[in-house]
């Protein structure tokens, strides 16, 4: 799932290239780098929703636990997170074209050793370096046009691509689970294949582009990423630990949560020592930044909790077909692209405040909805499932443009890339802690429905056969009240969304600059 600033023309700098028209790109090769942009970005969009689709199918395949699959996500999740600022940071200081290159190349190599990934463990690796690869593709993916094209273009350009990537990503979930419902479970390794030809392409149109210049301007902050990494590796670890029955304990739990507390603390030391930090810790004295931000941590939580434990549920433990399931994705993706710009003028005139507060409870009413229909038994995609999604995707419309907003407008112009790289990294890391935190509470929920009958039970979210009737009727009720559990609590962090929403962030435009400064001083 994208952030709520990713596809904003303001997360990048828009100030002239070198070469003729503001350009260092030749008209008759510019439609190149749209393209290969736009193949791009398709690569990362639709990653996460494809996988999470494919997660029942390789789990069966290759053996993969709970604690297996959720690390199947998060390895992803965790490099992408930690190391998207840098990888704009490295596009201006080598030059875009050649990182776009070079994440593009590392994305589509990792995705063919997981596509070959003989045991989870491997395939957990190779999703490492594959967010790594994406981390320096995707913010890449949006500065290479608004570098090759001239202002009085670059606005048709980054509409072609911001359509075009809600197109594909709302497609891709479709496509992918088309592709697992007609072929047996190891058909999951062709998801990750498929990026070959793709990324292929896109590289070969790039390499028929001539070379941007390299600013040079702006310094790597490795140290700050590795202790990212550490720090939230650590912690997500921990809270998975729990998932993984005998293989974990307390005691380690709890040594790899205070570890990465300790890390994250010594990351903020970090940060704020440097001259040139990856995240600019100053602009969370103001309160709209940090409310906007804040909020945007426990909405997206809730959004990637639901998104990545409801198709283990539906696939796994309804059995519906991998095909219906990609549906889910459908009205998000849509609702999204139809929506955000009339909610975008909206917000212009009313401020942010009230399209965030009502999107965030319409979306907390969606998953308490959700909640209910599962946890009374109620097992009907059509009827109980899609018509929360439909008010979820509804919901969300109502926020994303407004939340790109309030962040924006809650800096100043010179600090709006920084603003949007801040926040764009604080949503993919919420969504690393909700698949971590949540498959603990769901594996307990679920042994403790079980009771006595869990030894003779496969874990939540594991494609079973030949149980009897007790034991089927056993797992099922255990899977419905363990997501249930799941989508109440996404339920309360998305009111909580609402009313971070409503205190901080301002009710009109009027008194945007002047809050903005005192709040600087």
């Amino acid at each position: 799932m994208r952030s709520p600033c990713e596809a904003s023309p303001d997360t990048i700098s828009l100030s002239p290239a070198p070469g003729g028209e503001g350009s260092f790109c030749p008209r008759s090769r510019r439609r190149l780098v749209l393209i290969a942009a736009i193949l791009a970005s398709a690569l990362g969009f639709i990653d996460g929703s494809v996988v999470s689709i494919a997660i029942p199918a390789i789990r069966s395949d290759i053996g993969a636990s709970l604690a297996d699959a959720q690390w199947i996500s998060n390895a992803y999740a965790l490099t992408l997170s930690a190391l998207i600022l840098v990888g704009g940071s490295a596009g201006d200081r080598f030059g875009l074209r050649r990182i776009f290159i070079a994440g593009i190349a590392l994305f589509i190599l990792a995705s063919l050793v997981c596509a070959a990934a003989p045991d989870a463990r491997f395939l957990i690796l190779a999703r490492a370096v594959q967010g790594a690869g994406a981390a320096f593709m995707v913010p890449a993916s949006l500065a290479i046009i608004a570098k090759a094209y001239p202002k009085d273009e670059r606005g048709r350009a980054i509409g072609i691509w911001a359509a075009s990537s809600a197109l594909t990503t709302a497609l891709g979930p479709v496509l992918g689970g088309l592709l697992l419902s007609a072929f047996d479970d190891s058909i999951w390794r062709a998801i990750f294949a498929i990026n070959l030809p793709l990324g292929g392409v896109a590289i070969l149109l790039l390499l028929k582009v001539p070379p941007d210049e390299a600013t040079g301007q702006r310094n790597l902050d490795l140290i700050g990423a590795i202790l990212a990494i550490v720090a939230f590796g650590s912690l997500a670890y921990g809270l998975t630990a729990p998932t993984a029955e005998a293989h974990q304990t307390s005691g380690s739990t709890t040594i790899f949560m205070a570890g990465g507390l300790a890390a994250l603390v010594g990351f903020i030391i970090w940060e704020a020592f440097q001259k040139t930090p990856m995240i600019d810790l100053s602009l969370f004295r103001i309160g709209a930044f940090s409310g906007a931000n804040a909020a945007t941590f426990f909405l997206y939580f809730a959004l990637s909790g639901i998104l990545f434990y409801l198709p283990m549920l539906l696939i796994a433990g309804w059995g519906v077909a991998e095909a219906t399931v990609g549906v889910l994705f459908l009205p998000l993706s849509l609702a999204i692209a139809a929506l955000s710009g009339p909610v975008g003028h909206l917000s212009d005139r009313l401020g942010p405040r009230l399209p965030m507060t009502v999107g965030s409870m319409i979306v907390a009413v969606a998953f308490a909805g959700l909640a209910v229909a599962v946890g009374s038994g109620m097992h009907s995609f059509w009827f109980a499932v899609f018509p929360s999604m439909v008010v979820m995707g509804l919901g969300m419309a109502l926020v994303v443009s407004p939340l790109s907003t309030a962040v924006m407008t809650s800096v100043e112009d010179a600090d709006t890339g920084a603003a949007s790289g801040i926040n764009n990294a604080i949503s993919r890391v919420a969504g690393l802690i909700a698949v971590a935190a949540m498959g603990s509470l769901a594996a307990y929920r679920y042994a403790s429905v079980l009771g006595d009958k869990a030894a003779a039970v496969p874990g939540f979210g594991e494609s079973v056969g030949g149980l009897s009737p007790v034991l089927e009727a056993a797992r099922l009720a255990a899977s419905d009240a363990a997501f249930s559990a799941i989508a109440w609590a996404m339920a309360g962090l998305c009111v909580l969304s609402a009313a971070l929403s409503w205190i901080t962030q301002r009710a009109s435009g009027r008194d945007a600059a002047a809050r903005t400064m005192a709040a600087r001083k």
